[in-house]
């Protein structure tokens, strides 16, 4: 298993080059067979060869990308057989140079993911430096005790370090990825306080607005249709007064209109076809206007439901579709209906008023249908705005459902209760 804190390339070239410089300084100062200059030449040779490896393959298997595992395996492979032959040859020329293996063994684990491959790894760099140490100290019966003895000696305490090591980087990683869903778990309940403090602030101004502005004009439409009655109908100030009132008017609309989109309609344990029911029996006691609700969607409604935040952003825009209605349509009737299409939750609201007149999605402004466009866009969803086949307006929203199951439908067909 490799150690994510040993698998720094930095750390790996001070560790390899430094030992291969001691090695080399060793080597050229000392011979023990073959012959001065035929050791010290082997000896430094095959250092070089190692460092040319490490190089070329070690370092590149020790630093490539996740996402280039091939490349990684293919450099590991190469380099950990230059490691093994390496370290026997070298031992082979100058028996002291058997200790490469207190940096080789480390090596072989970190290049290596599973345990059982890194034993055998071990088992056969110690044989080949057992083998390489035996031709160094003589090559005798009692030189091939010796060897092996030692090696066996390093076989078992590098199995040891490396179980060790292995599972403290087990651990380590169980910490890392528990950190990590702790941060995600932490994000998210960030996430739902953020929006729990939005819509509590929603409603408050809802409330605000509805307690005071919308009362204020109540009463100011009531004093102008009194004043209007207290004036004679050749009155000259009678135009002015009625002018007051309607103004009133709108503005008393506009302000029902804005607490009508900010009050909550709550899902709780509802699903999301109940919750757009009481949402249009509201609004049509509160306009007069007609509204159906249809749901035809497998899988959105009951107990494979949709994700909640998309609930929430399929609710907010049938509020703010029904407040258009309200506010621009005239209209007499409106529907709304949720679908599924292929991976999509389609919501539709329409109505049979004026329609759009000269509208452009390029002319939109405030925080109507450039608002729910953007909460669409966070979920990765989308909204259309078009003219009704026989007049009127139609909002298409969609968002995806994917996961949701197919093998269950609900057709509701509803209409909004007065």
């Amino acid at each position: 298993m490799r150690i994510p804190a040993m698998t720094t390339v930095r750390w790996w070239d001070v560790a390899v080059g430094g030992s291969l410089l001691l090695m080399g300084v060793l080597a050229a100062s000392d011979t023990y067979r073959y012959g001065h200059e035929l050791g010290r030449i082997g000896a430094l040779a095959t250092l070089a060869a190692i460092g040319v490896g490490y190089l070329w393959f070690g370092r590149r298997a020790i630093d490539c990308p996740s996402g280039r595992a091939a490349q990684s395996g293919m450099a590991a492979t190469a380099f950990r057989g230059v490691l093994i032959v390496g370290v026997g040859v070298a031992a082979a020329f100058n028996p002291s140079l058997a200790t490469l293996q207190a940096i080789a063994f480390p090596l072989l684990w970190t290049l290596t993911d599973s345990f059982l491959v890194s034993v055998v790894l071990s088992a056969l760099l110690a044989a080949s430096a057992a083998a390489g140490l035996w031709l160094g100290i003589g090559g005798t019966a009692s030189a091939l005790g010796q060897a092996f003895a030692t090696e066996g000696i390093s076989f078992v305490f590098a199995i040891a370090m490396g179980a060790w090591i292995t599972r403290i980087a087990r651990d380590g990683n169980t910490q890392r990825r528990l950190y990590e869903e702790l941060s995600v778990a932490q994000d998210e309940l960030a996430a739902l306080h953020r929006d729990a403090g939005s819509a509590a602030e929603r409603e408050r101004l809802s409330r605000e607005i509805h307690d005071t502005i919308a009362q204020s004009l109540t009463s100011l439409v009531m004093l102008a249709q009194r004043a209007g009655n207290e004036l004679g109908p050749d009155s000259g100030a009678r135009p002015t007064v009625e002018l007051i009132e309607d103004t009133a008017r709108q503005a008393l609309t506009e302000a029902r209109t804005l607490v009508a989109a900010m009050s909550p309609v709550r899902v709780g344990d509802s699903t999301l076809a109940e919750t757009l029911r009481r949402l249009a029996a509201r609004f049509e006691r509160e306009t007069g206007i007609q509204v159906l609700v249809s749901v035809s969607a497998p899988g959105l409604d009951g107990l494979d439901r949709l994700d909640r935040e998309n609930e929430v952003v399929l609710l907010r825009c049938a509020q703010e579709g029904l407040a258009n209605v309200r506010k621009h349509s005239r209209a007499g009737a409106a529907s709304v209906r949720l679908e599924r299409v292929g991976t999509d939750a389609v919501l539709t609201v329409t109505d049979d008023g004026r329609g759009l007149g000269a509208y452009a999605p390029a002319h939109e402004n405030g925080f109507g249908l450039s608002g729910m466009r953007d909460r669409l866009a966070l979920v990765g969803g989308g909204l259309t705005v078009g003219a009704g086949e026989r007049g009127g307006t139609v909002l298409r929203v969609t968002v995806p459902a994917a996961g949701a199951d197919d093998a269950r439908t609900s057709v509701e067909s509803v209409r909004g209760e007065r």
